[in-house]
């Protein structure tokens, strides 16, 4: 099984989606003309500006928190410490240019998922990549291929790699036995998914900001303490990006394997481009009533991920002097809990350890949170299949805090990587729809006009989009 997991890997990410990823995060930021630069500020003027959630879904802050708990996790914490050992400080520059282009990529592909949404049996919104393959590309199969690729994924395998940085973590620290650590994440858990996705939306809502904000806290003392080295770490980081400081503490990995790493964490972390986030945004109520205006909520979400969390856990790391790029060095959450300690002493692994716990556990409910969306395009949405999903998450949940990280590394990468180039290749064909809705949008704001997209004003795009959602009264759909 390793060797055929390695040879997917070596295909997808070798020749497929290093440079991808990239590409497609260019192409949509000049199409859509540098939007995630010359439209900055309304990034966060669509949620300061929001309201609440209402009978159909929930509100534009509760999908970018569940996003927000599904991506920052491991990936913000061991996946950096990852990143900079195979790949030396280089790494973190292709992650940051990752989540500059993937800010436009993940507008895209939540912009699509709001404009191709559906209601479900109980009249909740439900939507996603498969639902956008299926009805803006045309492509059924295309759909389905994909959502069995993010059950494996996000269903499946990420809970895996989550719990194994709460286990590890909580070893290091704690002395918790690893199976002690797996049997409680998966059994508290289980209490929120068992609560349904709103359930999930009310815990991340309210754990999310708490937790990012103490973690970003942290490592701003961390650099007003180190001020004076802090401009090296920004240049060695730069040089080691284009080779000009390959050896740097020992590296010796060569460019190829500063960019891998850089690009495979960043994507891990920010998700941009792989088809999760669209699943949560297609849930929310949009505020504008725009498809558009759920694209910018999770172009905001990557450039938290990946450009605020990451960082700052790049330059604690960089600074910390404790990274040894030999043979016998730690990775992962070790080496990040040995940074915190070099800057706060001995709380400095418990800090680690809570944060992770945290981080990881929100990413769990909230990687099930997509899953549930792959299983309503499937025709699986009733109780017995989604309680069959759930306990599957569960057990791998456990199954994860007994695995080596390698292993569970490798599995993540495969599916993430799967994922992604269907979804690419999607979005990729719908670009002109995205552009379209991008176009309308920002002209109405240039007008003084709050964004409000109604079908029937274009009549081009109303291929497989439901006309009682975008036709119907707003007031009604907000709430009022």
């Amino acid at each position: 099984m390793s060797t055929v997991i390695d040879f997917v890997n070596g295909i997808l990410w070798g020749y497929v989606l290093v440079y991808g990823l990239l590409a497609v995060g260019v192409f949509f930021t000049i199409r859509l003309g540098l939007l995630q630069f010359r439209h900055f500020g309304e990034f966060f003027r669509v949620i300061i500006g929001s309201r609440g959630a209402t009978a159909d879904g929930i509100s534009p802050v509760q999908a970018l928190t569940i996003s927000l708990a599904s991506r920052v996790g491991t990936g913000n914490l061991a996946g950096v410490a990852v990143a900079i050992y195979l790949g030396g400080p280089g790494a973190v520059f292709w992650m940051w240019l990752v989540a500059l282009f993937g800010m436009a990529t993940a507008y895209a592909e939540s912009t699509l998922a709001q404009l191709y949404k559906v209601r479900n049996a109980d009249s909740q919104y439900r939507g996603g990549p498969a639902f956008y393959m299926a009805k803006g590309v045309g492509s059924r199969l295309m759909g389905i291929v994909f959502s069995i690729c993010l059950l494996a994924c996000f269903g499946l395998v990420f809970s895996a790699v989550q719990s194994n940085s709460i286990a590890e973590a909580m070893d290091s620290a704690f002395s918790i036995p690893k199976v002690v650590s797996g049997v409680a994440v998966a059994f508290v858990a289980g209490v929120v998914m068992f609560g349904g996705i709103r359930s999930i939306a009310r815990v991340a809502e309210k754990v999310v900001p708490i937790m990012a904000g103490l973690y970003l806290l942290l490592a701003l003392y961390v650099i007003v303490v180190n001020i004076t080295e802090v401009p090296g770490v920004f240049a060695l980081i730069v040089k080691s990006a284009f080779g000009f400081e390959q050896a740097a503490g020992g590296f010796t990995g060569g460019i190829m394997a500063t960019l891998l790493n850089g690009v495979k964490r960043g994507m891990f972390s920010n998700e941009a481009g792989m088809g999760s986030a669209p699943n949560i945004a297609a849930v929310a109520v949009p505020d504008p009533h725009h498809p558009s205006s759920q694209g910018l909520v999770q172009g905001l979400g990557v450039f938290i991920d990946t450009l605020l969390i990451c960082t700052a856990t790049a330059l604690m790391i960089l600074l910390s002097g404790v990274v040894d790029y030999g043979p016998d060095g730690v990775t992962g959450m070790e080496l990040t809990q040995n940074a915190l300690s070099e800057h706060i002493g001995f709380a400095g692994p418990a800090f680690a350890s809570v944060a992770i716990l945290f981080f990881a556990f929100t990413s769990i409910i909230g990687n099930y949170s997509y899953a549930e969306n792959a299983m309503e395009f499937l025709g699986l949405g009733q109780r017995t299949p989604l309680n069959i999903l759930k306990i599957g998450a569960l057990g791998m949940v456990v199954w994860g805090a007994l695995q080596p990280v390698t292993t569970v590394f490798n599995f993540a990468d495969a599916t993430m990587a799967m994922m992604a180039t269907i979804n690419l290749i999607a979005i990729l064909i719908l670009s002109k729809t995205v552009y379209t809705l991008t176009r309308d949008y920002f002209a109405q704001r240039s007008q003084g006009h709050e964004p409000l997209f109604r079908i029937k004003d274009h009549p081009e795009l109303d291929k497989g989009i439901d006309a009682s959602i975008w036709n119907r009264d707003v007031e009604a759909e907000r709430g009022r």
